[in-house]
């Protein structure tokens, strides 16, 4: 009987600390998780190992699904059930082997929360990187609420947003050469992308 009181407790507790969670605590826990991989000095000795830590860790925060539709902009709803599924798993593995491969360059930056907005369902974690020679540059999150969970839909980089950035080149491809084209060039890029 008393365990089953314990453990009713320690769900309760974990469910508290886990609605109470702010989208700031959710980029930082997953930032933290991220940084800490890449300096693992046994990690860096496997770097398959280390890029499929580092896939597990991004995609705990980053909801590429959602990505992958704001990406694709409004060609998303002219494409089949399947179109979208193969779309968002190809956007899925070129974000993730794009991030993995500029964080395995991290080199103790330093890494400031600056604030955060909320408004309901949304929210923006604002942040900026100082790197050892003092430069900066700042990194924003965009996250939205999905079952009680703080999930990111967009990464904006000195003000540029990546979901923006790929929506203009995705688009100019699907006018040009149709959207087969980009599949394809997608495709050729993760395999690029690939080896660590």
């Amino acid at each position: 009987m008393l365990k089953q009181i314990l453990l009713a407790l320690t769900a309760s507790i974990f469910m508290v600390s886990a609605a109470s969670a702010t989208p700031t605590d959710d980029v930082k826990k997953t930032v933290d998780e991220v940084v800490r991989i890449v300096a693992d000095k046994e990690m860096k000795k496997n770097e398959v190992k280390r890029r499929q830590a580092l896939k597990k860790s991004i995609s705990v925060i980053f909801d590429y699904s959602e990505m992958a539709k704001r990406s694709l902009g409004k060609h998303w709803n002219t494409r089949s059930a399947a179109e979208k599924k193969q779309f968002s798993e190809l956007f899925a593995t070129l974000l993730e082997n794009s991030y993995a491969g500029k964080i395995e360059s991290y080199n103790n930056e330093k890494i400031v929360y600056i604030k955060e907005n909320v408004d309901d369902q949304y929210a923006e974690v604002k942040s900026k990187v100082v790197t050892a020679a003092r430069d900066e540059f700042t990194l924003d999150y965009r996250l939205f609420k999905e079952n009680g969970k703080w999930m990111v839909y967009d990464v904006v980089v000195e003000g540029v947003s990546l979901v923006s950035n790929y929506r203009s080149q995705f688009n100019k491809i699907i006018s040009s050469s149709g959207y087969e084209k980009l599949v394809k060039k997608l495709q050729s890029k993760n395999d690029e992308l690939k080896a660590p």
